[in-house]
């Protein structure tokens, strides 16, 4: 029957791909004229589609731009261009649709595209990823793009919040770090470290353009909140757009694992039973 119905109504399918390449060829025509701009002038983009955004825009005004910008900050920042097959995932990721990409097809350069298009917005962006070490090497990495273009890039760890910051170094510390990692990549045991992390506080790695984060960190601290007895004490701000990696691990496999949090009761028990009594004596509509 499926294909009796992709006879008469076509694959719905090559229907969409053929229209993200339509979109391609506009991006791919903005591309001489991107080249062609100072470091200044690039950067300066940012502020205008901000502006533009105000004056009544939507993004779909500026989608094809905004996806030109981020190429050529790329290929300035990582030596890295964007495919024409990465900027179909990119579109799709923006219109809130699932990307599907083989292994090498550059996932997490494509990201990049719809991440900068929505936080135009100032709302926030978050990217969902499996663990911790992803978050920081991604923000670090594709940080760069960003940070050329004027965005802020946060990073949720267990231990706290962290903003990009490329002028950050760890200290001193950081000199034995490097000898650690010597001895230890003889055995197997590596030590990851990264500079260009700056620690800050939760809300203020929630507070920035596009925060990186695994589901449980983002999990776990959308529970926190919603157990907080004052606003002043959340640090997550209104939810907007988000990309989820690995969306059938994290969607599928990683779901069967709930999230749960608890806190100590602020009251004795014994209220309950003082409760049962009083309640017994309330009217309807009186009490």
């Amino acid at each position: 029957m499926s294909k009796v119905l992709k006879l008469i109504f076509g694959d719905p399918n090559k229907k969409l791909l053929a229209d993200l390449r339509r979109d391609v060829d506009r991006i791919n025509g903005l591309e001489a004229c991107m080249e062609a701009l100072s470091d200044e002038a690039l950067r300066g983009k940012t502020v205008e589609f901000k502006e533009r955004l105000s004056h009544g825009d939507s993004l779909e005004d500026l989608v094809h731009e905004a996806f030109a910008v981020v190429r050529e900050a790329a290929r300035r920042t990582l030596g890295q261009r964007h495919f024409d097959v990465q900027l179909i995932g990119g579109l799709a990721l923006h219109r809130g649709q699932i990307a599907e990409m083989k292994t090498g097809e550059g996932k997490t350069l494509t990201s990049t595209l719809a991440l900068y298009t929505n936080a135009l917005r100032e709302q926030g962006c978050h990217l969902v990823t499996v663990n911790d070490y992803l978050a920081r090497r991604d923000a670090i990495w594709m940080g760069q793009v960003f940070y050329f273009l004027g965005l802020s890039v946060g990073c949720i760890q267990h231990e706290g919040g962290f903003l990009y910051d490329p002028t950050f170094r760890r200290g001193e510390e950081a000199l034995d770090e490097v000898q650690t990692d010597l001895q230890r990549a003889q055995t197997g045991g590596f030590h990851v470290r990264e500079d260009f992390l700056r620690p800050i506080s939760r809300k203020e790695a929630y507070g920035a353009d596009i925060t990186y984060g695994t589901n449980n960190q983002f999990g776990f601290d959308y529970l926190r909140d919603n157990m907080a007895p004052m606003v002043e004490q959340c640090v997550m701000r209104e939810l907007h757009y988000a990309i989820v990696d690995e969306v059938d691990s994290i969607l599928i496999d990683e779901a069967r694992t709930p999230l749960i949090i608890s806190a100590p009761a602020q009251e004795s028990g014994d209220l309950y039973g003082r409760f049962t009594k009083i309640v017994a004596d309330l009217r309807e509509n009186e009490h």
